[in-house]
């Protein structure tokens, strides 16, 4: 890679970090979805996906949420679908 394109995909990263620093999300309320939704969610997020691309109502990511734990939820939830990494690891074919 020439010194002039290192240079300019280094400039264009910081750029992208720094829009990215800007982004902000308001705080979890109390009665926000929590962990118990966010692996509900998970798991029917392929299905609310399909349903999403024709109605503009459905979400399969509920907004606002309890955070990290209803990320963590979520994303057991979606790892049930393709076994997680594990299954790809272990190298069955």
């Amino acid at each position: 890679m020439s010194r002039n394109r290192l240079i300019a995909v280094s400039l264009l990263a910081v750029l992208a970090i720094g829009l990215v620093s800007c982004a902000s999300q308001p705080p979890g309320q109390s009665s926000a979805p929590g962990f118990v939704y966010g692996l509900w969610h998970g798991v029917i997020a392929p299905i609310a996906f399909l349903i999403s691309l024709f109605d503009n109502d459905v979400r399969m990511y509920a907004f606002p949420n309890g955070g990290r734990w209803y990320d963590f939820g979520f994303l057991l939830g979606i790892a049930l679908w393709g076994g997680g990494a594990g299954a790809t690891a272990s190298g069955r074919r």
